[in-house]
């Protein structure tokens, strides 16, 4: 096995192959190659990614899907053939060895631990003596996977693990409690700009201490670098993930690289989360709204999948049927100026509006 992890945006036709060679492709040799022999047993590593996914491994987990279905595509020729989707191993190993301590600690957070050597042997053992294709060799939590909510936010239950654990006691908890809960901006509101700091500083700290599994959120220093915390490019996802859910801000997959630090990400959310003031009468309330819609458009496009320049379009019609309207209903008075009578008081007046200074 090999592996070349990155997200989708970044996976290409080289990361594919260099993945799918020593795998979906010696897999396939070695089956034309002994179809014909009178073998005993078939057996192909697979892994858990390729059931249950794995975040940043689209094509290993997809490489080996293919072993899980060359195992099924054998046994329906009458041949042997065991695909195995091994959780990952205690013991460290060519493509586990350079982990550090945050692999292990995301796949716990995904209700999966470590397996000790002498388990997996024992289930190889076991798997051999199966009828079945596939078999998913691996150590849940299923404790730690009961108290999950399965409402789709960063800690759910993997959808294919909900019929194994049953309902969620703490989904049921979290649902009833949910209309007395306040949103992030009714807390922020009504609170000094130090508070907000502080309440912001603390979410963030809350979520990066649950991406790199840190003990106490409160040591996560607001100063230091995300990429130096341990932070790669699948952390960085799922932080985006995780903090998006917490705060409902629409936040982009390059939120750690824009906004480096924990303070740098403060003042990105002071921005976003800017708590509503009671509009003034007339002009000026529309005058506000124009600067938040300032704000929105110099963030950069919404990562939501959206063709940019259909978006583009579609923003630069409404803006032009806004203006139109506005203009249809506040006429500019300066429209009416008879240049032969006008005043050289009216002129400069109107030079000044024209340059935006009045």
């Amino acid at each position: 096995g090999v592996l070349d992890d990155g997200v989708i945006a970044a996976q290409s036709r080289q990361r594919l192959q260099t993945v799918f060679r020593p795998k979906a492709e010696a897999a396939w040799h070695l089956h034309e190659l002994t179809r014909d022999l009178d073998l005993a047993a078939f057996v192909l590593y697979s892994s858990a990614a390729g059931v249950l996914g794995n975040p940043g491994q689209a094509n290993y987990a997809a490489a080996n899907a293919f072993l899980d279905g060359l195992a099924h595509h054998r046994r329906s020729l009458g041949l042997p053939a065991t695909a195995l989707a091994w959780g990952m191993w205690s013991q460290a190993s060519g493509m586990t060895a350079h982990l550090d301590g945050a692999g292990p600690a995301r796949g716990k957070r995904d209700g999966m631990l470590a397996l000790p050597s002498a388990d997996g042997l024992a289930l190889f053992d076991a798997a051999l003596s199966s009828t079945q294709a596939l078999l998913v060799p691996a150590r849940l939590d299923l404790a730690d996977l009961r108290s999950r909510p399965s409402d789709g936010t960063a800690d759910a239950v993997p959808a294919i693990l909900r019929g194994l654990v049953g309902p969620s006691a703490r989904r049921t908890a979290r649902t009833a409690a949910a209309p007395a809960g306040q949103t992030l901006l009714q807390r922020l509101a009504g609170r000094t700009p130090q508070e907000r700091t502080q309440l912001l500083l603390d979410v963030v700290r809350v979520q990066v201490a649950g991406v790199l599994g840190v003990a106490n959120p409160a040591t996560v220093d607001a100063g230091r670098a995300f990429k130096d915390a341990g932070f790669d490019s699948l952390t960085a996802v799922e932080f985006r993930n995780r903090l998006t859910v917490a705060t409902g801000v629409r936040l982009p997959a390059t939120l750690v690289f824009d906004h480096p630090t924990p303070a740098a990400l403060v003042e990105l959310l002071q921005e976003q989360l800017r708590p509503e003031e009671a509009p003034t009468a007339g002009t000026l309330s529309v005058l506000d709204e124009l600067d938040r819609l300032e704000r929105a458009m110099t963030a950069g496009p919404a990562d939501d999948g959206a063709d940019p320049a259909e978006r583009a379009q579609q923003v630069t019609q409404r803006l032009k049927a806004l203006t139109a309207q506005w203009e249809s209903l506040h006429p500019d008075p300066s429209d009416d100026l008879n240049l032969d009578t006008v005043t050289d008081d009216e002129m400069f007046a109107l030079i000044d509006n024209e340059l935006g200074l009045s």
